[in-house]
């Protein structure tokens, strides 16, 4: 049976990684998918906006269909120095795409959720926003702040049956992750370090993604779901 058919969720930044991924599940649950991003993807025959997270004056609200019934942000970065080497502008470049896009993007998506009657919103954060991890100053930031973003609106929009969850991934198999994956020695580096042997993939990711749009998570909200191996809760001995 598919969870979210004739369901229409808007996916911000699906041409890559997880967010491709995304887009294949839904579309197999018999979704209505429509993506927003500055190009579109080969993969995706449906409704694409051009619409760019980064720039205050793109506006998608008036391209948006009159009702939405879930919200996916994908676009993010990893962006991994020792914190004395981290400029200023990098700290405001992560936080412009992590957390000030999905405020956009939610801000301009807001009235089509309204009528869904049972909209889900999902963000994507990092295990790192939670566990203290070398050279992660920049990307915790922002994401921990996405995390807080979500917890508010959760309360905020809890009275128009909109749910706001996050999704914390650890280190996952993506064209994001390249340079972290790019010889055999990193990767078997990365597996050994999750309690369950293996990095992640963009499937496990996006499973959990449709979970949180689905119905099966409808008395979710303000949650911080953990995708990430055990890394975040398990410590091996």
């Amino acid at each position: 049976m598919n969870r979210l058919a004739n369901k229409t969720i808007l996916i911000i930044g699906g041409t890559s990684g997880v967010g491709a991924e995304l887009v294949r599940q839904l579309e197999a649950e018999s979704a209505s998918v429509i993506t927003a991003s500055r190009q579109a993807s080969a993969n995706h025959t449906g409704l694409h906006v051009v619409w760019d997270a980064t720039d205050a004056a793109s506006d998608l609200s008036a391209l948006l269909p009159e009702k939405l019934d879930g919200l996916v942000y994908c676009p993010g970065s990893i962006n991994l120095r020792p914190f004395a080497r981290i400029s200023d502008a990098e700290f405001l470049n992560d936080f412009e795409l992590n957390v000030m896009g999905a405020i956009r993007a939610i801000r301009q998506s807001i009235n089509a959720l309204k009528k869904s009657g049972n909209a889900s919103v999902v963000l994507y954060s990092t295990v790192a926003a939670s566990q203290g991890m070398n050279f992660h100053a920049s990307v915790a930031t922002s994401k921990r702040a996405l995390e807080g973003l979500s917890l508010s609106l959760a309360a905020e929009y809890a009275n128009s049956n909109i749910r706001f969850n996050v999704i914390a991934p650890s280190l996952t198999d993506t064209p994001l992750a390249a340079a972290l994956l790019s010889s055999p020695e990193k990767i078997e580096a990365s597996n050994k370090r999750h309690p369950l042997g293996r990095i992640g993939q963009p499937n496990d990711i996006a499973g959990a993604t449709l979970f949180l749009l689905s119905e099966a998570s409808s008395w979710m909200t303000g949650q911080v779901l953990a995708v990430d191996g055990g890394l975040s809760r398990i410590k091996s001995l």
